[in-house]
């Protein structure tokens, strides 16, 4: 079993090849996954490849592997098949679905001469220097440099001497000819091929000349007759000029093309130049360091195919970019690895222990289940448990805090699978270090009245097994590493990386390569399969058993009168209950989200209910418990007009940036007034959020326009000001607007002024 969902989600790419297979204007859907080998893909590609070859596949259609080759100077062979390798690892057959751009240079070109002789191209001998300072700026049109002029003769003379090698890299370049004024600087007459005497991993040297990416990608679609180009936003621009392409060239089919969100994920980059860099800087051990986001790091930490595209479904496809907390992602691995990876236990920092009470030499071994009921597999193992045993040091605290629930002088706790036990004594070293703790079992856990605090895991000292395990961490410390393009080296978790020689219960001894486990208490781990090769047994931690960093990331957040029950307030520091503990384990809740979900059965029916519509339990369970009380004051959850599932759709819209928080929050108040569902409040309301580049330019506008004294204030040196006019555009756009738009477009006019 896995947590793969049964069928895909609708989204408006699926909405408009309905449309089109509809109208006719497609017979069969054909779509393409167009990757440079210039590097190893990453999580980001795994969403384009799932949206690409998932649309093929549910539309009875076909989806090229189409590789981008067309730089011969970044591109090798060992991309290709790294690529390879990682799309069908994910689950697609590409079959002899198999292209290369390099294998259509010849008929490249030929159009290419076809555009120059009809007067669309020339060449241009301008340095590059000349031909940036003659494009112009955003506000300024272009001018053309000397040789825009020439005639299609003697561009044509030159383009076919140019083939020919006859002049050095940077002598000369064909461009399009198009609108030096056009208000997208893509279409200011575009570089289309230049000279560049490199060697191609394919080609060899066949070719001194090669054609850009926006003249390559159309027509390669074309030719192949692709019915849906899919892009990213950052493409949204170049589809204009994709369109001038496809229409001046005489070609076999009229692809169109769309773009979709992204993945942006925290604390992860996905540019393959920060990519190389961690590689070629030896940050991390090569493309394949399971802390890499790459696709070949995921799989060697062991993160499944089956969870990957789990999680593509979830994040939805989108036309607004939005960042992904990357929370999501490791929640939706663990739904995943709970179901396949079996319970056993390893102590990752020994502390001896030994039960005074046993007989020196005495053996037994208890007969341990692998899986816990919940799951309802079957299958144990032999566990043997000695006199000298190994727990973890830090189930033990000489002086322990409030709540302390394991090992202490005097207190007991449950070994696993076994009994209850206490600390008699306490064994220090020269230096005042514990080295052992001596304690005595406890043949009834109340026998003398007292209650047992809690239960540990541990291994048998002399017949466990030793091997290294290794706990990977977030490989940056800040959510938005190299924001603001600063450098994302800084951002680097010096700590991303722990090996520990650890000690395992023996049926770990003959656990094989590529297979997944729960050490109990600690997370969920993976047999390195490349260690494996090499004849070590390493066990890398692909995910903990709960977020770790989110106590050490999530800012405190001050609550308005009311949002909690008074029964609850001023409990903050009390150990949370067990139902609070299990709540919180079970959806990955905080625990102050966990703790009043507890208190009030009504919101855990709430939650269950969202969670059929929407998987992300603590963003629900965060609106569970702070916006629906601030907007439902006084009122239980019986009277709502709505059901879970209206909120748990309310909270979809708002992961996939359908809408922002404050278009959500006004929502979830006309739901509260019985104005309808979700969907027709948004709908009724206009709430759906935008990056219209019209709308947001006219909101922008007329907000400096109304507050000159704050834009006086701006460009006399105070930038801090920024955030007051992003709100105030907000406000006026009443939520609607694409913040990171929004503030783009501010820096523009405002610097531009």
């Amino acid at each position: 079993m896995t947590s793969e969902p049964q069928s895909p989600a609708r989204d408006f790419i699926r909405e408009i090849i309905d449309a089109d297979l509809q109208s006719g204007r497609v017979r069969r859907v054909i779509t393409r996954f167009p990757p440079e080998p210039n590097g190893y893909l990453h999580i980001g590609h795994a969403k384009s490849i799932c949206l690409n070859f998932g649309i093929a596949e549910q539309y009875g259609g076909e989806c090229h592997l189409r590789f981008d080759d067309s730089n011969p100077t970044t591109e090798d062979q060992e991309y290709v098949e790294a690529i390879l390798r990682d799309v069908r690892w994910l689950g697609f057959d590409v079959g002899d679905r198999i292209f290369y751009a390099s294998d259509y240079f010849e008929r490249l070109y030929e159009l290419a001469e076809s555009l120059v002789e009809r007067g669309h191209a020339y060449v241009d001998s301008s340095s590059e220097e000349a031909i940036r300072a003659h494009r112009g700026t955003v506000t300024e049109a272009g001018t053309p440099t000397p040789h825009r002029q020439r005639s299609p003769e003697e561009s044509l003379a030159l383009l076919r001497r140019m083939r020919a090698g006859e002049f050095p890299d940077g002598a000369h370049v064909l461009r399009a000819r198009i609108d030096l004024a056009s208000p997208n600087m893509k279409m200011r007459d575009p570089v289309l091929y230049r000279i560049r005497h490199a060697h191609h991993y394919r080609t060899g040297d066949a070719w001194c000349i090669y054609p850009l990416y926006d003249f390559v990608h159309p027509l390669s679609d074309a030719l192949e007759s692709i019915s849906h180009s899919i892009c990213t936003l950052e493409f949204e621009n170049n589809r204009e000029l994709y369109d001038w392409v496809i229409e001046h060239c005489d070609l076999p089919a009229r692809p169109r093309q769309y773009e979709f969100a992204r993945l942006n994920l925290t604390y992860t980059v996905m540019s393959k130049r920060k990519l190389l860099e961690l590689v070629a800087g030896k940050h991390v051990s090569g493309w394949d360091d399971p802390r890499m986001p790459t696709l070949a790091g995921l799989r060697r930490r062991g993160v499944t195919p089956e969870a990957l595209r789990a999680f593509a479904a979830r994040i939805g496809v989108s036309k607004h970019n939005s960042v992904v907390d990357v929370a999501l992602f490791e929640h939706t691995l663990r739904e995943d690895l709970n179901l396949r990876s079996p319970r056993v236990m390893c102590v990752l920092e020994p502390l001896k222990i030994t039960l005074e009470d046993w007989e020196p030499g005495h053996e037994e071994t208890l007969d341990a289940p692998y899986w816990p009921a919940d799951v309802g597999k079957p299958g144990s193992r032999s566990l043997p448990i000695d006199r000298e045993l190994y727990i973890e040091r830090s189930d033990f605290s000489l002086t322990p805090p409030k709540g302390w629930r394991r090992l202490a002088p005097g207190a007991a706790v449950r070994l696993r699978h076994a009994f209850v036990i206490r600390c008699e004594r306490v064994v220090t070293d020269a230096d005042g270090n514990v080295s052992e703790l001596v304690c005595r079992r406890e043949p009834d856990a109340d026998a003398d009245g007292s209650k047992t605090m809690g239960t540990i895991h541990w291994v048998s000292a002399r017949r466990g097994v030793p091997l290294e395990v290794r706990l990977y961490d977030r490989l940056f410390e800040s959510e938005a590493p190299g924001a603001d393009d600063s450098d994302a080296l800084a951002d680097l978790n010096r700590e991303s990386l722990r090996r520990l020689d650890a000690i395992a219960e023996p049926s770990l001894l003959d656990a094989e390569a590529g297979s997944h486990w729960q050490l109990e208490r600690l997370g969920f781990f993976f047999v390195d399969p490349v260690e494996a090769e090499q004849g070590r047994r390493v066990l890398g931690r692909v995910v903990p058993l709960k977020d770790s960093w989110a106590k050490q990331t999530e800012p405190a957040r001050p609550r308005e009168p009311g949002r909690v029950k008074p029964a609850a307030a001023g409990r903050a520091r009390e150990p949370l209950s067990e139902a609070a503990r299990a709540l919180a384990a079970r959806h990955d809740l905080s625990e102050e989200d966990a703790r009043v979900l507890a208190e009030q059965p009504e919101l855990q029916a709430l939650l269950q209910e969202a969670l059929t519509v929407c998987q992300n339990a603590r963003s629900v369970a965060s609106w569970l418990v702070n916006e629906l009380p601030a907007r439902h004051r006084g009122a239980g959850a019986a009277s709502l007009p709505f059901r879970g599932d209206e909120l748990g759709r309310l909270v979809q819209m708002l992961d996939q940036s359908r809408i922002t928080a404050a278009a959500a929050k006004r929502a979830l108040a006309a739901m509260l007034a019985g104005e309808g569902t979700a969907e027709e409040v948004v709908r009724a309301r206009d709430l759906e959020q935008t990056s219209d580049e019209g709308a947001l330019g006219a909101w922008v506008d007329a907000t400096l326009a109304e507050n000159a004294d704050v834009v006086a204030r701006f460009r006399a040196g105070n930038e801090n000001v920024l955030g007051a006019l992003l709100g105030m555009v907000m406000r006026k756009a009443a939520g609607k607007a694409d913040p990171q738009r929004v503030r783009a477009l501010l820096g523009e006019r405002l610097r531009s002024g």
